[in-house]
């Protein structure tokens, strides 16, 4: 199989490679650009754990090929915090405690981020329906939901 040459913005900064057609843009991020944030958690879209903003909307990474993301520009986790300082929803994660073992914990931030650029007052439920495509095995969802709520009041 013939290698393709792709440009993509990731955090402000433009990567151009050459990748594999059938590379998944998670393998991209991790393997080809370094940023190792972003997880692999199911292999499926399921868990969430691969979420990132691709053209300021979340999406699965781990289903998403590299090719197809030539041209755009990605946020991952890396890419959030500005001049050293945690984004709010970070600081907020860390506050509420809305982590244990930080696997899902890249995914649910900028699940948030997205939510609270979409809406910035969310109600429970509506923080709850925006989150529901990542899966945390460890919190119970009440201290990241509390989270996202303390985020969204400091906006």
């Amino acid at each position: 199989m013939s290698k393709r040459a792709v440009t993509i913005t990731v955090n402000g900064d433009q990567y151009q490679r050459e990748v594999e057609p059938r590379m998944l843009l998670v393998d991209f991020l991790r393997e080809a650009v370094g940023l190792t944030g972003t997880h692999v958690g199911c292999d499926t879209s399921n868990c969430g754990a691969c979420t990132i903003l691709l053209d300021g909307r979340t999406i699965k990474s781990c289903t998403y090929l590299a090719v197809a993301a030539d041209g755009r520009e990605i946020v991952t986790i890396e890419g959030i915090a500005q001049n050293g300082d945690l984004h709010p929803i970070q600081t907020a994660f860390w506050e509420n405690h809305g982590l244990q073992c930080g696997y899902c914990t890249p995914g649910m931030v900028l699940s948030a981020v997205y939510l609270l650029s979409r809406n910035p007052n969310p109600t429970e439920s509506q923080i709850r329906r925006g989150i529901a495509g990542n899966v945390c095995r460890c919190t119970g969802y009440q201290g990241i939901v509390d989270s996202i709520q303390k985020a969204a009041e400091k906006k």
